[in-house]
């Protein structure tokens, strides 16, 4: 069952490629620009800060070995989820991009936060009772 968090850790890491390649991408769905503009020098940092340390957990999470590791590096990605959930959800410039914000790193922090349930290697997790008879 760990290919569902190492799907999110992919996604995550494919997301993050994208953002750092081109910062509009992250910029304009969260107001730093309008439709038309394109990112300033430190737009692109901030951008790029955020996608590095979203790559770094994203391939964390899709190549870390099932049980304790990859739960921490879950932990991890949640811990940034939460980090935008805050900044981005009180620092954007406009209401709707606060609240478009916080609505995607709850829901991806969320999603992160369930995909701990399937972190375990194969025949680990509870063990089962046989019942004699």
């Amino acid at each position: 069952m760990t290919w569902f968090p190492r799907l999110l850790g992919a996604a995550t890491a494919a997301y993050s490629v994208a953002i750092i390649a081109k910062p509009e991408l992250f910029a304009r769905p969260t107001g730093l620009i309008g439709d038309h503009e394109t990112a300033d020098d430190s737009q692109k940092v901030l951008t790029r800060a955020i996608g590095g340390r979203d790559l770094a957990s994203g391939i964390a999470m899709a190549f870390a070995p099932a049980g304790w590791p990859l739960k921490t590096a879950i932990g991890v990605r949640v811990g940034a989820d939460i980090a935008d959930l805050v900044v981005l959800g009180t620092g954007l410039p406009d209401q709707n991009s606060r609240e478009k914000a916080t609505m995607v790193a709850a829901g991806w922090g969320a999603l992160c936060a369930l995909s701990v349930l399937a972190a375990d290697a194969p025949g680990k997790g509870r063990k089962r009772r046989k019942i004699r008879t």
